[in-house]
Order: structure tokens, then C-alpha cells, then sequence
């Protein structure tokens, strides 16, 4: 029979792919795991600088002017800053690099042509210089959410940007951090103008307030007076060995410069943050958003693989067991002292600043599932992990980022892309899972799905948390929420549950409709593709495709065969060939594989990691190799 040209090269693609595959597999370290590559950020930059300068402005001078060259090589064109060096201007960042300027300013000379163009841009922005139209254009960015708000604000009182004296303070929302000397377990009560990670921000930035512009009612003065010291005392005790909080170099900054400023520039929380910010400078001037994600990559590496059918072939047993070894070994099996976190969940970094969170939990349940080791560690570990997830949700049925039950500011409440993929790590270990857990892990379940479909918006799409596309109104991505739970649901349709195929099928239909003319996928439809977001279109619509989600012409009560009655083969197949074949194109058959700023940290902050187009690619392209000898092909013959 004659066999129709596919609407990819697929030699481009058979040969593209292994190539892929080994440049991921050379991105390991010596210890056989992923570290990644983190972006320079100018906001990290900026206020790594500031805290430095306030300390000790002469003895960490050639830190600082390194960190101002950088900030000055790598200000955008309109005289703005970005999170990232591919990032559009925004006033946050801009407004702190505008203070690491202003208390550098002898250090600052060469700069002046930047320094005005920065002060043009901050005008137009916030539509007057003065402190009132900075103070409200910043907190117009965050809302009620004062995680980010209150430190930035704070860090431009220090600089000298929002006026002098007390005057300077009454633009920045105090932090009640008198309410963190209350025992831990009552923080989830109070209703903190906060997220549960920034505690360190809501002491050290609350204290500088209070040092500099106490409150006018005498009894709410006495009691932050009084709460001084044992706050700084929790201060002390949750920061981690590595003197970094969260790893992170803008809070760990915000917290160092805000105690430098309120006469602690001797305490030990001082000391060991400025190690740190001494220790994750990079060469050329500038410091990273965090200092690595190296248990987040690893799983999402594995994983990418895992899709290969071949799998176990494309690492050794030796390597195999390296990679499950040290994944074992990052699992915490005690109470988190930061969060107060249970036993057995896993962090984003092998590193003492790392926090237990449900994305990276999961992620590596779902490593350890895919390197094939069934030991009595791995199942004792699973199991620790699986408990560890299930007393994580949330009363309406999702999955948080750290803590249950926090609230509803960002990061402690639910999100549909956490809350699928604990669905696809839990799924994966079900049949393993001891009878005494099978019961409780049913009802997991259960609830996470009703909570999808809960949250699924009417053009049936979900919004992620993590994980948002610069160019999106409201700075959200549904292109990486929705292929996310699609990849979960995919394999929750094969138990079935009841209802899976339903929203299953509204949210193909909108990943299908958010293709872009040109072939690929950006945030949302309309938007610039990238490779990030193309790659997780076309592995969650190649994974439909290949499962018998879609070919399935049984209907009845399997919801299997409902979902093939409403979509359209012809249009996945399309889309996935479309997908395919931008992605060929754009990396010019795997040679360039640049990064977009895709990922969202903390609120509103930007980055990117030098591994995700590569690993995202990988993980889409071994699924369609999958189709495509298994079924596409044969559909042209």
C-alpha cells in the first residue's frame, strides 16, 4: 500500500530525538543526579546587593559594584528590569534596582546614563517618581498579599527612595511579626498577611518597621517591643545550616538587610545569611533566584525518559540504583522545623534550605515507580511519601504547596496542577499500596478529581500555580495547567473513575484550540510558543493518543470509549504532528534548546532553568516515537 508523507520529517525526528536524549543524559552531575541551571535574576541581584550595603558597605564593595555592572550590562532597553535577562520590565524588580543604586551610590558613577533612564521608566510606570505613586503602583501588583509587597516597599524605605524618616514608612504596610512568637501550630489560624514560607520575611521585615516607625497605639507598641526577642530566637532556629532561607537569595536578602537596619548586624541570622549570599555570587556579578532545583530536575528527567520503552535499557542498573539512592536519601524523616511539615515528603533541593512540597513528592514517587526498584527502602519510602501526600489535602479536595489549611493566599491554597500530578504519583503506586492504605487512598482520589473539576474553568482549561507565561493577562499559563492534568487524567480513565471523561474531554478540546498558527503553543492561545509549552502540549495530546483514551470505540459506561465519541482523532492527530513538527523547526532538529522564562516563584517572580526545554522536549518526542510506531503511521497506509 502507498504510504502518505507524515506532515513531520520524521528521519528529522529519529534522529533529533536520540540526540536529545543523550545531551540530557550528559547533563548529570558526578553524582549520577540532575543540579539544572537556574537564571541570573535582577531582583535576586538587587537585593543581594542591598543587603550587603547594609551591612557592611566597604568590606563587601567588590561584590556590590560586580552586582551593579551586572544590573547595568543587563537593564533592558526602556530602562527597565526584568525577573529574568528575558524578561519584560516590571515595577517590582525595577523599583529594586532603583534602591541598590540609590544605596550604592558612590559606588554608582558609572552608571548614571542607566540610573536615568531607570528613573524615565519608573515615572511613565507609576506615573510620578515621587513615593506615593511608586508605593501604590507596587502594591497595585500584589493585592492583599503583602508576601512581597511589604519587603520591597521596605527595602526602598532603606534606600532612601520613599522620602526620609518615619515619613518613609508610612507608604509600607506594617507586618504584624508580633504574631509569630505564638506556638507554630496556631499560624494557620491567625490568617497572616503572609504565605507560610515568607515567616522569616514576616519577622526580620516586621521588626525593621517597628524599629523605625513604631505604632502609634501605645499597647500594640509595647507587645511588638516585648516580641523582639523571641522572634528572633524562631528566627534563628528556622534558618538552615546553609544560612539560606528557602535557598532563596530574595527573602534571605530582605531578611539580612531589614535586622542589618534595626541594629542586628552582629546576629547570628546576619552572619549566616550573608554566608550565604557570599557563597552563591556567580562570576559575573549576579546571583540566581535559588540555588538549585536538583531534586525537581532529576524527577523531571527520569520521568522525560521513563516514556521510552526502552527505559531500562538507557541507564544501567548501577546508574539506575544511584539515581533511586539519593532520591531516597532526600527524604525528610522528621517534622520540618520550618513548617512543621510531617515525616516523608520530599523538597525541591537535596540542600539544608529546602522545604517538603506536594509537586516534588509527588514527583518523585513517580521516579522511584519508573526506576523499576521495588526494595524494602523504596516501599517503605512510598509509603512514608504516599501518607505524607494524603495528609496534605485540603478540605475541598486539593493538594497545597507546603501546608495544609494555610488559607487562600498563593501557594497555600489548592492548585490543580499540584493537586494532579499527587493523583498520577498516588495512581502509580496503587496496586502496591498496603490494604490498610487502599481504602483511604480511594477516597484521595475521589476527592482530588471532584476538586479538578471543581476548578476547571468554563473554556475548560486549568490554571497552574507554579507556573505562569509573562504574556498572559493575569500572568497565568493554561497551557501548562492543562496538559499537566491531562497527563493525570489520563491515567486515572484507565481505573475509570466516574466523571474522568467528562472534563477530560473539555480540556483536550481547549489544548487542541489553543494551538497557534504557527504550529506550537505559548501560555494561552495567541500567545508567542515556546518550546517549554509546545513540548507539554504535544506529551499530554501524544499520551492520549497512545493510550486507548482515544481509540477506544467502545462507549456504554466505559469512559474511555465516551471521550473518543467526542473528540476529534483527526484533530489530536494534527495537533500532536503540528506540535512535532515546530518543535523541529524552532531547535533546529535539537541543536538550540533556549530557555523562557516560564517558571513563577514566590509571587510574581520570574525564572528560568536551562534543563526544562530540553527535558520537556525529550518527554513529548519519546511519546510520540511511541505513537508513532505503535499507531500514526499506520493510520497513512
Amino acid at each position: 500500500m502507498r504510504v502518505a508523507p507524515l506532515p513531520f520529517d520524521k528521519a528529522a525526528l529519529e534522529k533529533m530525538l536520540p540526540a536529545l536524549r543523550k545531551q540530557l543524559l550528559a547533563s548529570r552531575v558526578p553524582g549520577g543526579y540532575w543540579a539544572g541551571e537556574l537564571s541570573s535574576s535582577a531582583l535576586s541581584t538587587a537585593t543581594a546587593i542591598c543587603a550587603l550595603a547594609l551591612v557592611d558597605k566597604n568590606l563587601y564593595e567588590p561584590l556590590i559594584h560586580r552586582g551593579l555592572a551586572w544590573l547595568a550590562r543587563n537593564c533592558n532597553a526602556d530602562g527597565g528590569w526584568g525577573d529574568t535577562v528575558l524578561s519584560a520590565s516590571n515595577i517590582s524588580t525595577t523599583a529594586l534596582c532603583w534602591a541598590a543604586f540609590g544605596l550604592s551610590a558612590d559606588l554608582a558613577g558609572p552608571f548614571r546614563d542607566v540610573l536615568a533612564r531607570t528613573e524615565g521608566w519608573l515615572t511613565q510606570r507609576a506615573g510620578r517618581l515621587e513615593p506615593e505613586g511608586l508605593a501604590k503602583a507596587i502594591m497595585g501588583r500584589y493585592g492583599q498579599d503583602k508576601t512581597f509587597s511589604s519587603p520591597i516597599l521596605t527595602n526602598c524605605a532603606l534606600a532612601g527612595r520613599l522620602g526620609e524618616g518615619r515619613e518613609a514608612w508610612r507608604w509600607v504596610s506594617p507586618l504584624p511579626f508580633e504574631l509569630a512568637a505564638l506556638p507554630q501550630r496556631w499560624y494557620k489560624w491567625l490568617h497572616l498577611p503572609v504565605v507560610s514560607y515568607a515567616l522569616p520575611a514576616l519577622i526580620a521585615v516586621g521588626l525593621v518597621q517597628h524599629h523605625h516607625c513604631p505604632a502609634l497605639n501605645p499597647l500594640k507598641r509595647w507587645l511588638r517591643h516585648f516580641s523582639k526577642r523571641r522572634t528572633l530566637r524562631i528566627l534563628a532556629q528556622i534558618q538552615p545550616a546553609s544560612g539560606g532561607f528557602l535557598e532563596a537569595t530574595p527573602l534571605t536578602s530582605f531578611v539580612v538587610m531589614s535586622l542589618a537596619a534595626c541594629g542586628y548586624r552582629n546576629h547570628q541570622v546576619v552572619s549566616r545569611g550573608v554566608t550565604f549570599l557570599t557563597a552563591s555570587v556567580r562570576g559575573d556579578g549576579s546571583w540566581p533566584i535559588d540555588t538549585n532545583l536538583s531534586t525537581w530536575v532529576t524527577t523531571l528527567s527520569v520521568n522525560a525518559l521513563a516514556a521510552n520503552r526502552e527505559f531500562l535499557e538507557l541507564l544501567t542498573a548501577k546508574e539506575r540504583d544511584q539515581i533511586g539512592q539519593w532520591l531516597l536519601g532526600q527524604q525528610y524523616s522528621q517534622e520540618h522545623p520550618y513548617t512543621l511539615a510531617d515525616p516523608g515528603g520530599w523538597a525541591w533541593t537535596d540542600l539544608a534550605g529546602g522545604v517538603p512540597d506536594a509537586d516534588d513528592t509527588a514527583g518523585v514517587l513517580l521516579a522511584l515507580r519508573n526506576l523499576g526498584q521495588t526494595d524494602g527502602r523504596v516501599i517503605q519510602a512510598v509509603r512514608a511519601g504516599v501518607n505524607w501526600l494524603m495528609g496534605l489535602q485540603n478540605r475541598d479536595g486539593g493538594l497545597p504547596t507546603f501546608c495544609k489549611g494555610w488559607g487562600s493566599l498563593p501557594f497555600d491554597r489548592s492548585s490543580p496542577d499540584i493537586t494532579a500530578h499527587g493523583l498520577l504519583a498516588l495512581s502509580a503506586w496503587l496496586q502496591e499500596l498496603p490494604l490498610d492504605l487502599k481504602p483511604r487512598a480511594q477516597i484521595f482520589l475521589r476527592k482530588g478529581i471532584d476538586y479538578l473539576a471543581k476548578v476547571q474553568r468554563k473554556d475548560g482549561s486549568w490554571v497552574p500555580l507554579w507556573f505562569g507565561n509573562q504574556a498572559v493577562a493575569g500572568e497565568v499559563n493554561p497551557t501548562y495547567g492543562t496538559s499537566r492534568v491531562l497527563r493525570a487524567l489520563q491515567e486515572l480513565a484507565k481505573v475509570p473513575f466516574p466523571g474522568v471523561s467528562q472534563i477530560m474531554v473539555s480540556g483536550i478540546q481547549w489544548l487542541l484550540s489553543a494551538r497557534n498558527s504557527d504550529g506550537g503553543w505559548g501560555g494561552a492561545a495567541g500567545v508567542p510558543s515556546s518550546i517549554e509549552e509546545t513540548a507539554l502540549a504535544v506529551d499530554a495530546l501524544a499520551g492520549i493518543w497512545d493510550s486507548k483514551v482515544s481509540r477506544s470505540r467502545t462507549l456504554g459506561n466505559d469512559s474511555r470509549g465516551h471521550v473518543e465519541s467526542l473528540i476529534d482523532p483527526e484533530a489530536l492527530q494534527a495537533g500532536v504532528f503540528a506540535g512535532v513538527s515546530w518543535l523541529i523547526k524552532r531547535t533546529e532538529g535539537g541543536k538550540r534548546m533556549d530557555p523562557s522564562p516560564i517558571g513563577c516563584y514566590f509571587a510574581k517572580l520570574w525564572y528560568f532553568e536551562r534543563l526544562y526545554p530540553l527535558i520537556f522536549t525529550v518527554a513529548a518526542l519519546e511519546k510520540v516515537q511511541n505513537v508513532s510506531a505503535a499507531h500514526m503511521i499506520s493510520r497513512y497506509s
